[in-house]
């Protein structure tokens, strides 16, 4: 795509836009991610290690929130005509754990733009149903 067409792609996005999505964590969800993912670290699937941690039992794998990121993002991306966007990079901070059972919202919003390197600034944010912030930071999309 050339830069004057990268450039309309960006602009179908606007500075505010946002994307949500809602999800709310089970056992099994832990197990079957640990499962694909090969992470099988006790603090995720072994209650009686778990107890022995700061966390005082199992607590989801954290890049599950950045999965959750990641639909978001995708909702963001098919915004842009095509041959659309893609994530480019992800700068995330884990501040709290997730617990079996709650419910994480992730949201991103559009925070910024720069058409010279064809990105879109994303401002990321999941909660749990407590409004905790558990996972925040800033994404890049890439327009291709």
């Amino acid at each position: 795509m050339d830069k004057a067409r990268r450039r309309q792609a960006l602009e179908v996005l606007a500075i505010g836009d946002t994307a949500r999505f809602r999800k709310t964590v089970s056992e099994a969800d832990v197990y079957a991610f640990a499962g694909i993912t090969g992470d099988m670290y006790g603090v995720h699937v072994d209650e009686e290690f778990a107890k022995t941690t700061r966390f005082g039992g199992r607590i989801a794998h954290g890049a599950m929130a950045v999965g959750f990121l990641s639909t978001v993002v995708g909702q963001i991306a098919a915004r842009v005509p095509p041959p659309g966007a893609v994530s480019h990079r992800y700068d995330v901070t884990f501040t709290a754990p997730i617990r079996f059972g709650d419910t994480i919202l992730a949201e991103v919003r559009v925070a910024g733009k720069d058409p010279e390197r064809n990105e879109v600034v994303l401002e990321a944010r999941c909660s749990n149903q407590r409004d905790e912030t558990v996972v925040e930071g800033t994404l890049i999309l890439k327009v291709v």
